[in-house]
């Protein structure tokens, strides 16, 4: 984890503050990631509503530092083509909507839309949340793009966000701080993506959606 060391290490250097001690890598076999969190993070499970109203389980894993708050949600979106197989079994037979739909390009329904949509799924509900936007752009992050949304709340309050989706898996980061504190990007740029078996992934090309996976540089 030679990235997220180096990342660590400029938390340090950046902060003489006693809370930056306590930061640590935080890796997560089970949902592919690994992450800087200040602490060890509580877990707390619970579900999230698709663009296409599929009901899918995630996980948030959450920690603080002083008033700052810390937080990566992942989407499990590996079973949704069984979760949309099941949801169009009760739909209404004259029904034209996101619940019906048969084998062909979109899925049966619709659930390769419901994959494709899941960036912007997630970053409309940052969008919708009354905040400040000041900053909206395109991510990537070892080459897996996504978005990147800065939000000012009315109290001087800032929140950062990064969304990523991978491997049927969307990444959801979400960190808060009082007005006057440094921006918690590094944070963000911590983030890495794992294999199977634990180790950092890198692609030679950018990662699509929907697509087969490229080479990987590791």
């Amino acid at each position: 984890m030679q990235q997220l060391a180096m990342t660590l290490a400029l938390i340090l250097t950046l902060s003489g503050s006693a809370l930056a001690q306590d930061w640590m890598a935080y890796d997560n076999r089970a949902d592919r990631f690994s992450v800087a969190f200040p602490g060890q993070p509580t877990v707390e499970t619970t579900t999230y509503t698709t663009e296409y109203t599929a009901v899918l389980p995630s996980r948030i894993y959450k920690a603080t530092a002083g008033r700052q708050r810390y937080s990566i949600e992942v989407v499990d979106y590996t079973d949704i083509e069984n979760v949309h197989k099941e949801r169009v079994k009760s739909c209404p037979k004259d029904v034209h909507s996101e619940c019906a739909g048969a084998e062909g390009p979109i899925g049966v329904g619709s659930w390769k839309f419901d994959v494709l949509a899941a960036l912007d799924n997630a970053t409309a509900r940052f969008l919708r949340s009354g905040a400040r936007v000041t900053h909206f752009t395109w991510l990537v992050i070892d080459r897996v793009p996504g978005r990147q949304i800065h939000l000012t709340h009315p109290d001087g309050s800032r929140e950062f966000v990064a969304i990523h989706m991978h491997e049927n898996r969307a990444y959801i980061l979400d960190a808060i701080v009082p007005e006057g504190d440094p921006e918690p990007g590094l944070f963000q740029q911590s983030l890495q993506f794992l294999d199977a078996d634990g180790n950092v992934i890198r692609y030679h090309e950018v990662y699509t959606v929907g697509h087969p996976a490229p080479s990987r540089l590791r």
